[in-house]
């Protein structure tokens, strides 16, 4: 599995290509240090064009040819979060439409993830700094150098997240929440189907 992680930016747009290796020992965990490797993890700059549209096309453009190189198996890609600047917020759904329709003509399928999930799942924080986030993947991926601009670690952190999700006995589940007072006996019929479902991955 081939993962192109984003994060969606105007200014700078941080892009990671996570490689899932098939693990030769059964035994070995599947997150493990040694099943994952980073092929590319970078920004696109784009705070020199003065023109809105030519970044979006940019945007647009480079996805593509990060697909196009790579071939990529899924986009995983972070959600906007809600601002006070409107503007801001709307621009950014923007560079990540652009994205999401670049994976999306390529026919690749692709997940998005709120900011503080990430965090919550990379650091155990869901409040947790830019540092925070690029150091904890450092220490878990083993790469050598901190990138200049942590948009890029932020990209690594999403494609991460999309490797932790996809790789987890619960990915296929719909743990969506149910209104009110049902969303904890929803999860716990959703689990027990899933324990009678797969005795041999329950210890």
């Amino acid at each position: 599995m081939l993962i192109l992680g984003i994060d969606p930016g105007t200014r700078i747009l941080g892009y990671s290509l996570l490689q899932t290796n098939e693990l030769t020992s059964s035994s070995q965990p599947r997150t493990s240090h040694s099943s994952l490797s980073i092929l590319a993890m970078d920004v696109l700059y784009l705070r020199n064009m003065p023109d809105f549209d030519l970044r979006i096309r940019h945007i647009f453009q480079t996805t593509t040819r990060l697909i196009d190189s790579f071939h990529p198996d899924h986009l995983a890609i972070e959600s906007p979060f809600f601002g006070k600047n409107v503007q801001s917020m709307l621009k950014l759904g923007r560079a990540q439409g652009v994205a999401i329709a670049a994976a999306i003509n390529r026919d690749i399928p692709y997940s998005e993830y709120q900011p503080t999930l990430i965090k919550q799942l990379v650091t155990g924080n869901g409040n947790a700094t830019k540092e925070q986030v690029a150091a904890v993947l450092r220490s878990i991926l083993l790469f050598d150098d901190t990138p200049r601009y942590l948009d890029a670690t932020d990209a690594l952190a999403v494609a991460y997240t999309c490797h932790l999700q996809l790789s987890s006995p619960l990915a296929n589940l719909n743990l969506q929440p149910s209104p009110s007072n049902k969303k904890h006996k929803s999860v716990k019929k959703q689990w027990s189907e899933f324990v009678n479902q797969n005795p041999d991955l329950i210890k």
